[in-house]
């Protein structure tokens, strides 16, 4: 598994039993040299355990949900009749359909994010621990807590290595094999608009965490690059994408117009 060392000197004390070489770990520190922490990549072989795992939602999953989605129902004024996870993806589109402006929808989801946590401890954590190691030991955090609280949302996922801008690597980072939220919606835009452009912004300005997360629209996969600046919208390339083939009305849309392929998705 992905290690996490803290080597006060001395005596030295590890969160983990196991140290990775000297030559294949990450260093860096803060302040006094006394404190380290090394970061080492996930070996391929676990890397594929990790991936295989299939997530079993249980109670905690449930209590989860209905916190986010009644959280979405007091910013949307609205809430459906239908029970669990399609009753969630209609207040979603219901939140869509409410904003006059894109920016505007990714404003609401913004506050829905930010009224999931006790606003001290949104403000310590980005005043104590995001400046730490630059940034590292922050995005080592969230990736972990993101993988372990956010299966009910987005289905199986594991911490992996990413690059981050100064050259070196962590395990900074969340892989989604396959993200419920993206296949249930069946809408590129609900998925930029409601998800990657408002948790891009949340962990950033509210946390202190740069991320850049990259939907893959052709298999539903996404990435969690923590650590890493998302680039301005209007050079990220998700924003491009054609719509979803699962997407009911882009089958209209293409219909009517006689063209064989999708066009941008109006709601991006």
């Amino acid at each position: 598994m992905e290690t996490l060392m803290l080597l006060p000197r001395p005596p030295p004390f590890s969160l983990s039993s196991r140290c990775p070489p000297p030559m294949d770990h990450h260093c860096f520190s803060r302040g006094s040299s006394n404190f380290r922490v090394h970061c080492s990549p996930l070996p391929p072989a676990q890397m594929v355990d990790a991936r295989r795992t299939e997530h079993k939602p249980g109670p905690l999953d449930d209590l989860l949900l209905n916190f986010f989605r009644k959280k979405m129902v007091q910013e949307v004024g609205w809430d459906s009749e239908k029970p669990g996870y399609d009753g969630l993806m209609e207040v979603v589109n219901r939140l869509m359909m409410k904003g006059k402006s894109n920016l505007e929808t990714e404003q609401s989801a913004v506050r829905v994010l930010k009224s999931l946590f006790p606003p001290f401890l949104l403000v310590l954590f980005k005043m104590l621990i995001a400046p730490i190691s630059q940034g590292k030991v922050a995005s080592l955090m969230v990736a972990r807590a993101t993988a372990l609280s956010c299966q009910w949302l987005m289905g199986p996922c594991s911490v992996n290595s990413v690059s981050l801008p100064d050259g070196s690597s962590c395990n900074s980072g969340v892989f989604v094999e396959k993200c419920k939220y993206l296949e249930e919606s069946k809408c590129v835009g609900i998925c930029i608009n409601t998800c990657k452009l408002p948790t891009q912004t949340f962990f950033k300005d509210c946390m202190g965490v740069p991320l850049h997360m990259e939907p893959n629209f052709d298999d539903y996969s996404c990435q969690f690059n923590f650590g890493v600046h998302a680039p301005l919208p209007a050079n990220d390339k998700a924003a491009n994408e054609p719509c979803l083939e699962i997407c009911p009305n882009a089958n209209r849309r293409r219909a009517l117009s006689n063209k064989s392929v999708l066009p941008q998705c109006p709601k991006v």
